[in-house]
This record gives C-alpha cells, sequence and structure tokens, in this order.
C-alpha cells in the first residue's frame, strides 16, 4: 500500500536536506515542535494544510511546488506497484502544445513560460 504521509515527508526531508538544514532550525522557524517535525518526515503522522504550510514556508518553497513532487513520486509508485502486479496499466496523459512559431525579432531574448515537463525546445 502507498502511503501518502510517507510519500510527502521524504519530499520535505529532502527539501530541508537540500537546503542544508537541520530539523531543529526548520522547526523553530515553522513553529512546530521537533519530534513532530521528525514524525512528519519520516511518515509517521499526517500533517494538516496549516502544518504544512507553516513547514514550506520555514522551507521558503511553495507549497504546489512539494505537491507536485508528491505527486510524481505517487505516479512512479502506482507505476512499479502495478508492475509488481503485472496489471496493464495506461500510459498518463500529457497536455499537448501546439507548436509556436517566433520570427522577425534576430538577437532578441524570447522566453516562453510552460510546464517544464511539457516543453521540448528546438532552435531553427
Amino acid at each position: 500500500m502507498i502511503l501518502l504521509r510517507r510519500l510527502l515527508g521524504d519530499v520535505l526531508r529532502r527539501q530541508r536536506q537540500r537546503q542544508g538544514r537541520t530539523l531543529r532550525e526548520v522547526s523553530s522557524s515553522a513553529r512546530v515542535s521537533l519530534g513532530y517535525l521528525s514524525e512528519v518526515e519520516r511518515g509517521q503522522k499526517e500533517a494538516s494544510s496549516e502544518l504544512l504550510s507553516a513547514i514550506c514556508d520555514a522551507l521558503d518553497v511553495r507549497m504546489s511546488e512539494v505537491m507536485r513532487e508528491v505527486s510524481d513520486e505517487l505516479s512512479l509508485a502506482e507505476l512499479a506497484q502495478s508492475a509488481a502486479a503485472s496489471e496493464p496499466v495506461p500510459a498518463p496523459m500529457r497536455p499537448v502544445f501546439n507548436a509556436v512559431s517566433v520570427t522577425g525579432v534576430p538577437g532578441e531574448r524570447v522566453t516562453i513560460k510552460a510546464p517544464a515537463e511539457a516543453v521540448d525546445v528546438v532552435a531553427a
């Protein structure tokens, strides 16, 4: 069984470790006990939305980024679980974007914003 609280805890721990911060620093900043934060990171406690918001603020990371990473890990875990059970799983649907052509701006910088996983950039 895939536990969402465990995936969330893993993502929060990685975010904290990427920043080189200790549990004590983050728990103090988020105003949550060190022990409780440790249990959340280990997937032993469910984080309320308020607690998750405080932890994300303490880590200076958007909650949507954390949830996106959790979602990606959940998708991979489901695929692995299905593969182990030998059940066929449909491929995840990705949005389809039409091609964009930019001309007449030699030497100018052009920025196109779109979901990173759905963008292919080809220089002509």
